[in-house]
C-alpha cells in the first residue's frame, strides 16, 4: 500500500466522520420538533479503500408532539465522531510525515 493510498484512505475516514457531526448536530437541532425522525449515519467500506457515510432517517415511532431523538445517544455520538476524526488525522498526518522525510532523502 502506498503512502498517498493511506493518506486517501484517512481523508475519506475524516470526510464520514464530518458527515455524521452534521447529522448528529442536526438530531441536536430538531430535538424538541414534535414528529421529527432522527437520522442515523452508516459506514460502509469503500474500493479500493477508504469509507463512505450515508444518512437516512431512523424509521423509529414518532409522535405527533414529541421526537425520537435522544441526546444522550446524540452526545455519544458526538464523541465517537470526535475520536474518529482524530484517529484518521493523526494517520493523514504520519502520511504527511513521511512524504517530508522521503523528500529529504531524495534531495541528499
Amino acid at each position: 500500500m502506498s503512502i498517498s493510498a493511506i493518506m486517501g484512505i484517512s481523508l475519506s475516514g475524516m470526510q464520514a466522520e464530518k458527515t455524521r457531526l452534521a447529522s448528529t448536530a442536526n438530531n441536536v437541532a430538531n430535538a424538541m420538533t414534535p414528529g421529527y425522525d432522527r437520522l442515523e449515519t452508516k459506514f460502509a467500506s469503500s474500493q479500493p479503500g477508504g469509507v463512505t457515510a450515508s444518512v437516512a432517517p431512523s424509521g423509529q415511532q414518532t409522535f405527533d408532539d414529541l421526537s425520537n431523538v435522544n441526546l444522550a445517544t446524540e452526545m455519544l455520538s458526538l464523541i465517537q465522531s470526535e475520536i474518529g476524526f482524530k484517529a484518521n488525522a493523526s494517520a493523514f498526518e504520519t502520511g504527511a510525515n513521511l512524504w517530508d522525510v522521503l523528500l529529504s532523502i531524495k534531495r541528499d
